[in-house]
């Protein structure tokens, strides 16, 4: 069974950085696209950015486009989120997800693995 585990996350001041890594095991990803996701308390989850399987195509949220970089390394099954410039409102959990299509889609519906979040808190 795939596991995807998260780690990066933590507290940081308004105007930081930080970056979130995800480790897949049990499957191999490199044929599919893989997202990250977030959940800020009160709200629902949330696209944040995708890439396609190959790396060559990224796609982000209005919200972080311009801040946050997405990347993977398919020899090591990771992908990780550069984030900077990170702001309160980026507070949230974010997931890792593993996708059931090629291209860096937006949409939940095409991710089938979830990690189980790792907590990021910008303070003010």
């Amino acid at each position: 069974q795939a596991q995807l585990v998260e780690s990066g996350g933590g507290l940081v001041q308004a105007g930081g950085s930080l970056r979130l890594s995800c480790a897949a095991s049990g499957r191999t990803f490199s044929s599919y696209a893989m997202g990250w996701f977030r959940q800020a308390p009160g709200k629902e989850r949330e696209f944040v950015a995708a890439i396609s399987w190959s790396g060559g195509s990224t796609t982000y949220a209005a919200s972080v486009k311009g801040r946050f970089t997405i990347s993977r390394d398919n020899a090591k099954n990771t992908v990780h989120l550069q984030m900077h410039t990170l702001i309160p409102e980026d507070t949230a959990v974010y997931y890792c997800a593993g996708g059931r299509v090629p291209y860096d889609s937006a949409q939940q519906r095409d991710y089938v693995y979830w990690g189980q979040g790792t907590q990021v808190t910008v303070s003010s």
